[in-house]
């Protein structure tokens, strides 16, 4: 495989580096946004062109969810714009682009986990911006997979674990949100599930088409917390416990609204390609390389 992966540095592009260039059958160009910026149509299909890769992994986006609402066109300029010239660029080499959304394309309000199928409205300027990158996909290359996940977390870039265990050590109490459920994701499981999927349709299982991916057993973010809590004690990350509060999202108001339902049905990759849902619970374990 000739792979190409953009946003070399997040969360999910770490690991897809780390995975894939152990890999004898992979041939690797990964590049973070100073070497190649996906918003520039020109410079996107230059290095496409001389690649010349089979398949390409968008791992890059704006995911500052706050800041979007003042920044919406530097949020879709990344979040659509790019993954439309990656994926004209993909269209014409016939590869195949894999891309990374977001549960924010969904409204939150669904009293069930949400499938593929389910109706797209997202609430705020990120979540709009993902949806708009995603149609922008589908409509530029038919060899697609649109992979929504949520409430990702691992050891590299700045997640939600990384913001529990820095807040534990210099407080006695914390308040987290009980009223938004959904499923954490490890960043490396969403790699491994890239990389399955990658194989697949090298191999002939072209199935492509949109995905979620996500982690298991759905939570808040309140016993989530607690989750990592115990396990930093457990491993010594932490010293002492932290008193874990739950609020509403009313006691904790932020520029933009999130979903209290972030919940991910995840059947359709499971039944297509074979991939289980995150075991998030498994990958805390390794929390002292969060810390």
């Amino acid at each position: 495989m000739k792979i190409l992966i953009t946003g070399k540095n997040g969360q999910v592009g770490s690991c897809l580096v780390d995975q894939l260039s152990i890999m004898p059958d992979v041939t690797l160009l990964a590049l973070d946004r100073v070497q190649l910026d996906i918003t520039d149509a020109t410079q996107v299909n230059k290095v496409v062109a001389e690649f010349n890769p089979n398949i390409i992994i968008n791992a890059a986006a704006y995911t500052a969810v706050d800041k979007a609402e003042q920044e919406s066109e530097l949020a879709y300029s990344i979040n659509r714009d790019g993954p439309h010239n990656l994926a004209v660029a993909a269209n014409e080499i016939n590869a195949t682009i894999i891309h990374i959304s977001t549960d924010y394309v969904f409204a939150g309000d669904s009293l069930e986990p949400y499938a593929e199928s389910d109706k797209t409205n997202p609430q705020g300027e990120y979540g709009r911006s993902k949806r708009a990158g995603e149609q922008a996909v589908e409509r530029a290359c038919s060899r697609h997979i649109i992979l929504r996940t949520a409430w990702v977390f691992g050891e590299h870039g700045n997640n939600f674990v990384k913001t529990m265990l820095r807040l534990a050590k210099t407080r006695d109490t914390l308040g987290v949100v009980a009223d938004q459920s959904g499923g954490p994701t490890y960043a490396g499981d969403i790699a491994t599930a890239i990389v399955t999927i990658s194989k697949q349709i090298v191999n002939g299982n072209q199935a492509y088409g949109i995905y979620h991916f996500s982690g298991f057993p759905h939570v808040s973010w309140h016993v989530f917390a607690e989750k990592i809590f115990e396990i930093a004690l457990e491993q010594n990350v932490l010293v002492q416990p932290i008193q874990a509060n739950p609020i509403t999202t009313l006691d904790y108001p932020t520029p933009a609204k999130r979903p209290a339902n972030s919940r991910l049905n995840c059947d359709k990759i499971h039944n297509t390609f074979g991939i289980k849902q995150s075991d998030w619970q498994a990958a805390l374990v390794r929390i002292k390389e969060y810390s």
